[in-house]
């Protein structure tokens, strides 16, 4: 197993120069540091109304013993706020220096990769975030990606306006349109979500979510967008199954919830987010002064990004203080203003990889969905998002064995389970409240199908099909 440690400010997208990056062999796995206890969880069966974030931080959660001390690690902190270079002005934060993993193409029940794992275990419960570097093909199509990105944003307002669609929540978004804790977001977004055809039976039969991507006429964008995403499709069953590894699950106890192995269904609920953030000095004055997106947690397991050399990212890492249940209590907002802060300089050839609140939600808060946001820099940047997603379908329920703590709390026996596709949906619901998508989905009560067992049973089909009303 090799670990890479590069230097910051390379476009993200371009291999590093010769002579940039260290490799060192891995030695042993690196100690965990902070983690947050375990705590209880319901599915949200209602539309979310008011989303308490000071409740989500105050959350009751059964105390877990206590980590061990804090091993030295090669992953480090710049103790200084605003001395990158490429750190948004206005900003204060620490600067993250990550090691840089190479996932093999293929992962083996080998010392070798059990070590990767462990590290990877490790990583995300030091720092809540991980550098992967990229393969020569995705290097190519990363770049193909962001080239089709810059030309998609270059187009007039009304054709970006005209990739909009009723029925899912794929396609254009304005600067604005998305809000995070209340406030209107700048950043400018063309989703990807899971492509379904007007025809397709959960279509008609009006599930909440499920539509087509209303892809913009001609320019070849979808089938560069879509090469891209299959590939990091793939990278996230890899990063999925060393998960598996280092936690010392048995193989398929984090993958059968996605699906993906063919026997259950289509697979994940996977998607993208094509994003574009406005110079801080060019804004449409929506929003709040020098934000791109506001602080908040992704839905499912997780995150692999690229980001392209302008820099805008911002995480906090895993703590015991900082409690959240974003499944429970919305944690858009959390510690938005507070210290605490580490941002995440672009590193040429690589992605980078956060988990999602269904990742906390299966492994009891061993590991951790990532807080992060972005700030709006002195140009334009662009960045590309992937999630690699539990099934909508999916009622997950928390994992047990491994190295994931015992439940002791007596209240998590009554657990129910999450299911994703409601999660999903509230989330949607509370960031685009005026969107077309959430005021037919509202407007014609077909939020409620979510509760119906073919809408909560992997791989099954419409037992009836609804009539669409036109808007």
């Amino acid at each position: 197993m090799k670990i890479s440690v590069r230097t910051t400010g390379l476009p993200l997208c371009r291999a590093a120069l010769p002579g940039r990056a260290v490799r060192t062999m891995a030695t042993a796995a690196v100690a965990a540091a902070t983690h947050v206890s375990s705590g209880s969880s319901s599915p949200m069966s209602m539309p979310p109304r008011l989303f308490n974030v000071r409740a989500a931080q105050n959350a009751r959660l059964p105390v877990q013993p206590a980590s061990p001390p804090r091993q030295p690690t090669t992953t480090t902190t710049t103790p200084q706020s605003q001395t990158h270079p490429l750190m948004p002005p206005g900003y204060i934060a620490t600067t993250a220096t990550l090691p840089t993993f190479t996932i093999p193409s293929v992962i083996l029940p080998t010392p070798s990769h059990h070590l990767l794992a462990k590290s990877i275990i490790s990583a995300f419960r030091r720092d809540g975030i991980i550098q992967i570097a990229q393969s020569p093909l995705q290097q190519r199509l990363c770049k193909e990606a962001m080239a089709a990105s810059k030309k998609f944003f270059a187009l007039p307002p009304e054709k970006k306006a005209a990739c909009v669609d009723e029925r899912s929540y794929g396609g254009y978004i304005a600067s604005g349109e998305e809000v995070t804790d209340g406030i209107a977001d700048y950043s400018e977004i063309f989703t990807i979500t899971r492509d379904f055809a007007k025809t397709d039976s959960r279509v008609k039969a009006g599930w909440p979510c499920h539509g087509p991507v209303p892809w913009p006429e001609n320019g070849g964008m979808r089938e560069t967008m879509m090469r891209y995403k299959t590939e990091l499709g793939e990278e996230g069953k890899r990063l999925v199954r060393l998960v598996e590894m280092g936690l010392g699950l048995e193989e398929g106890e984090l993958g059968r919830w996605i699906g993906d192995d063919g026997k259950q269904g289509e697979g994940g609920w996977h998607h993208a987010r094509v994003l574009r953030f406005p110079p801080r000095n060019k804004t449409n004055g929506k929003g709040k002064e020098g934000r791109g997106i506001g602080s908040h947690t992704d839905y499912g397991l997780l995150v692999i990004s690229a980001q392209d050399e302008v820099g805008g990212l911002f995480i906090r890492r895993p703590s015991r203080e900082e409690r959240f249940a974003n499944w429970e209590e919305s944690a858009a907002g959390l510690r938005e203003e507070e210290e605490g802060w580490v941002f995440v300089p672009p590193v040429g050839g690589t992605h980078t990889v956060i988990l999602g609140d269904m990742m906390q939600y299966l492994t009891r808060n061993y590991l951790t969905a990532t807080p992060h946001k972005v700030g709006l820099n002195t140009r334009e940047r662009f960045a590309f998002a992937y999630f690699h997603e539990p099934s909508f379908q999916a009622v997950l329920k928390p994992l047990n064995g491994g190295v994931i703590p015992t439940d002791l709390d007596d209240s998590r026996k009554k657990d129910k389970g999450v299911h994703y596709g409601t999660h999903f949906t509230n989330m949607f619901i509370r960031n685009y409240p005026e969107r077309i998508t959430t005021k037919r989905l509202l407007a014609e009560g077909r939020y409620g199908l979510l509760e119906r067992p073919e809408l909560r049973t992997i791989g099954a089909v419409p037992t009836t099909t609804t009539v669409e009303k036109s808007v």
